[in-house]
């Protein structure tokens, strides 16, 4: 039978117990990368599978970018977008009103890729989180229901924080262009090297045109007129492409530390915390530790009659002895 938890002090006692085991598991498997625990279940060498679903959501991002489907629209999205945003002034200036225009509709195309990606991890953790606690406390039923409850709630809340945090970056990256990176500038520089070839195979009268360009392979634009605004497109092009890597670097690389980051408060700081907070609050208002003392009508019938059985056993043991000890008085007496 599971111990029985007669006292608050027992109840807590257990509880903790369980909490602080449960803790150095997942800190184990979900930060240090060790696996002693579950050296056969993949589900559970967590470290290889969140780096596997970074990676796969890097690899989402890079497939989504615009220049895999426009190639065949060679800059005329750029031109519609010069066209509708020219305003009074020099005719050779680029207008960043059109640059952050393309880059709005480009955050736009990916935007929902982060958000699915942090609720995929946290779906999954919630997964090992939740097992880790349930087996941790297998030797409590009375604790197990109250557990998972605890752990789903305390998951929920960090799930819905975390997708806050990753909808402020998107919209970061919506509101403004910046980077610091020397990248952007050498990337940018070295893109523009082509705008000459580009210029003469523009001013051939042949309809067929034709280029391989750095980052998007073979391009045709026959469809387009050699002019200004043309031109200024191409470079509006060329700046969004240099400028987007950092991007998608920025949407990977941050993702990646801020969930790090709120995996290992999760294991360190909040989850002691916070489920030891709900067990003193219990669920619904009522106290978690004393609801730990209840047992299921089952088990606390089936405890309940193995204390009948023992006390029992006990009497029947007292009343042999006293048997067997007048068997030995008649005995010498025999004698």
């Amino acid at each position: 039978m599971p111990r029985n938890l007669s006292s608050i002090a027992d109840a807590m006692t257990a509880f903790m117990r369980v909490l602080r085991s449960a803790k150095e598991s997942l800190r184990k498997i979900l930060i240090s990368g060790e696996f002693n625990e579950f050296p056969d279940e993949s589900k559970m060498h967590c470290t290889a599978r969140l780096a596997e679903m970074l990676d796969s959501y890097s690899a989402e991002l890079e497939m989504k970018s615009p220049e895999k489907s426009t190639k065949d629209k060679f800059l005329l999205e750029e031109i519609k977008v010069l066209v509708e945003t020219k305003g009074i002034g020099l005719p050779n200036f680029l207008p960043r009103t059109a640059f952050l225009t393309i880059l709005q509709r480009r955050v736009n195309q990916v935007a929902d890729t982060p958000i699915e990606f942090v609720q995929k991890v946290w779906n999954y953790v919630e997964d090992v989180f939740v097992r880790v606690l349930v087996m941790k406390s297998e030797s409590y039923p009375q604790l197990q229901s109250f557990t998972r409850w605890a752990a789903i709630n305390l998951m929920t809340k960090v799930r819905n924080r975390s997708i806050d945090r990753v909808k402020e970056i998107v919209e970061m990256e919506k509101m403004s262009d910046y980077s610091c990176s020397t990248e952007y500038l050498a990337t940018w520089s070295r893109l523009m090297l082509q705008q000459q070839k580009f210029k003469e195979v523009m001013n051939k009268g042949s309809q067929q045109k034709i280029l391989n360009f750095e980052m998007l392979g073979d391009v045709e634009f026959g469809h387009l007129q050699d002019n200004q605004v043309v031109q200024q497109a191409f470079d509006i092009k060329m700046r969004l492409m240099a400028y987007w890597k950092i991007v998608l670097k920025r949407l990977v690389d941050c993702l990646a530390l801020h969930l790090l980051f709120s995996v290992q408060n999760l294991i360190n700081k909040e989850m002691e915390v916070d489920i030891v907070n709900e067990s003193m609050g219990g669920p619904s208002g009522g106290g978690g530790i004393e609801r730990m003392l209840e047992e299921s009508p089952s088990v606390a019938s089936k405890r309940d009659k193995l204390n009948r059985s023992i006390k029992l056993l006990r009497d029947s043991k007292d009343v042999v002895a006293k048997i067997m000890d007048r068997i030995a008085v008649y005995g010498e007496g025999a004698d």
